[in-house]
């Protein structure tokens, strides 16, 4: 590697990704806390529009929780920093281990997990104006003088969100910044070395995906790495994979943590859950917090109130999340063999209890277990015959047959029994292919879905598909009214009355599924074709101004609705950055 790459140490790496805190998209916080630091009116439904170009005169604390949301999480509505003439000290440099106001004369860094420090690096005196939070009309104006020997303030906040206050002295303040600034430094020094070009935007990929590890203290303070601190604090087992192939690159110790907690809570048949949280496991639709399925009897879903519990999980990518992992940390692999019989157990439950029509193709029963819940596949009845998860099926059972063999598993009908499923369901996913239309077409109950998704170019990961069909499938990536928008690919082909650039799944472009196409395309023979896509994929990112959860494809900006600092996007940015760099 040369040049800008190369040279870059981990102060710089942690300058480059501050840079991107703005406390709008990107909050102040540190790996493992639950505290987040907003520009006041930031963050969560109550936020009010922040004009980026408008200095931050404020700031505003909320702690991240399962389901619940920020607006729901506020300990402090605004923190002001006064100087003596009233006026308020602006927010003037933001970095991963603090906040400067006034040029310097005010900063606030954290004093631990739980707590922040306020503390003058001038002479003062200025004032601390803490605001309660907005649910709490009672809660007075609590206002504190920095100055002389009483120089700091330090912000206890406790599991209640309710806040104990102690002045301190400069020195302390200065201890607790510099220990946070150690914490960082040293997530930075694993920061993956890329392309130049590419340095800049993986740094902020990193401070993403160390400041999204939580704390499950339920599960003996297990690290999770969560989607997002913004609405999504928990170990969901789709995001695990792709979050665990980015951090492979730097922290290989937190990336097999990742994978080992997503397959710690097997059910007695082998299904593994879709979410792994603080208060416990999200398996079935009788788990579904009350907002998930408000938002499913919104959408006329007879899926809110089934008559019995519908199994969650998410589709079967862990065997192909585990190569990954070993790939980027070769020698050791011994985590690995424990982990196969469980992935082989959760592969042969799709097969035993997800084959709702007992036809040998399994089905989505729910379309939370796809992943892609809002995509107008699942606007019919359910279950769903999809061709991504017929392709996720064939390589997991490809991938397992090769696991076996790498590991020596005596018995060799092991990996002939998993190559023998995996050509099976090849040919039922053949079955899928509408000649007439030219593209895989799902099934709702067992009747075509007239929608042209994106799920039906991931059989490609199969890397088996007839000339004929290949042929198709890449004139529709190409195709300006199909999926050749200039930001990567949609998730609904364009000219499909379904087709919204805005709306989750039914239009944007999202980094996984790019991801996934890259892979398929280079599984399929078109390797120039998989960089190309790769790098419109970093490219994206880089415009976009960060790794959102998903994207605008005509503008390429982040999507009204979409989360900021989003795990997945962040981790497989870095993935592609890594391939493309080598």
């Amino acid at each position: 590697m040369t040049g800008v790459a190369q040279t870059m140490d981990a102060a710089a790496l942690a300058r480059a990704a501050g840079a991107h805190l703005d406390l709008v998209r990107a909050p102040f916080t540190l790996p493992r806390s639950r505290l987040l630091v907003f520009a006041a009116g930031a963050g969560g439904r109550r936020a009010v529009p922040v004009d980026p170009a408008a200095p931050i005169e404020g700031v505003r604390v909320c702690t991240a929780e399962y389901e619940r949301r920020l607006d729901d999480c506020e300990v402090f509505r605004e923190i002001r920093v006064l100087d003596a003439a009233g006026a308020p000290l602006p927010v003037t440099d933001i970095q991963p281990q603090l906040i400067e106001f006034g040029g310097g004369a005010v900063t606030l860094s954290f004093a631990g997990p739980a707590a922040l420090s306020i503390g003058l690096r001038g002479d003062g005196p200025v004032l601390v104006e803490l605001h309660g939070p907005r649910g709490d009309a009672s809660a007075p104006v609590q206002r504190i003088p920095l100055t002389g020997a009483a120089a700091s303030v330090g912000l206890e906040i406790a599991p209640d969100r309710s806040a104990s206050i102690a002045v301190a002295d400069a020195k302390r303040h200065r201890e607790h910044a510099e220990t946070s600034e150690r914490l960082w430094l040293d997530w930075f020094a694993n920061t993956p070395r890329v392309r130049p070009d590419l340095q800049g935007m993986t740094a902020f990929c990193w401070w993403v995906l160390g400041a999204n590890i939580v704390e499950l203290p339920a599960l003996g303070n297990a690290r999770a790495v969560v989607p997002s601190k913004i609405g999504y604090v928990g170990l969901w087992q789709w995001d695990a994979y792709f979050i665990a192939v980015g951090l492979s690159h730097g922290d290989p110790e937190l990336a097999r943590e990742q994978l080992q907690l997503a397959f710690r809570f097997p059910s007695a048949d082998g299904q593994l859950p879709d979410v792994v949280h603080e208060e416990g496991i999200l398996a079935t639709s009788d788990d579904l917090p009350p907002a998930d399925r408000e938002t499913l009897r919104r959408a006329g879903s007879s899926i809110a109130d089934p008559g019995s519990p519908v199994p969650l999980t998410k589709p079967p990518l862990a065997a192909w999340a585990l190569r990954k992992v070993m790939n980027a940390t070769p020698g050791d692999d011994e985590w690995a063999r424990a982990l196969l019989p469980t992935i082989a157990r959760s592969q042969d439950w799709w097969f035993a209890v997800s084959d709702l029509d007992g036809d040998g193709m399994p089905e989505y029963g729910h379309p939370y277990s796809s992943g892609l819940d809002d995509s107008p596949i699942f606007d019919g009845p359910l279950p769903t015959t999809a061709p991504d998860l017929g392709a996720y099926l064939v390589l997991q059972d490809a991938e397992l047959a090769r696991l076996a063999e790498h590991f020596g598993v005596a018995d060799p009908s092991v990996a002939e029994t998993h190559r023998a499923r995996s050509a099976a369901t090849l040919a039922k996913l053949l079955e899928l292919w509408d000649e007439d239309a030219g593209f895989f077409r799902a099934r709702a109950a067992g009747e075509p879905v007239g929608s042209y998704a994106v799920v039906s170019l991931l059989p490609l990961l199969t890397g088996a598909m007839p000339d004929p069909v290949l042929d198709c499938m890449l004139a529709a990536l190409d195709d300006e009214q199909l999926f050749g928008t200039p930001w990567g690919v949609p998730t609904v082909a364009v000219d499909d009355p379904d087709f919204s650039p805005e709306r989750m799944w039914r239009g944007p472009v999202w980094i996984n599924i790019n991801t996934l196409l890259v892979e398929g395309l280079r599984a399929s023979g078109q390797p120039e074709r998989a960089r190309d896509l790769a790098e419109r994929t970093v490219a994206l990112v880089t415009h976009g101004g960060g790794p959102h959860e998903y994207f605008n494809p005509y503008t390429g900006e982040k999507a009204e609705t979409a989360t900021t600092a989003f795990g997945w996007s962040a981790a497989l940015f870095i993935e592609l950055a890594v391939q493309l760099s080598a």
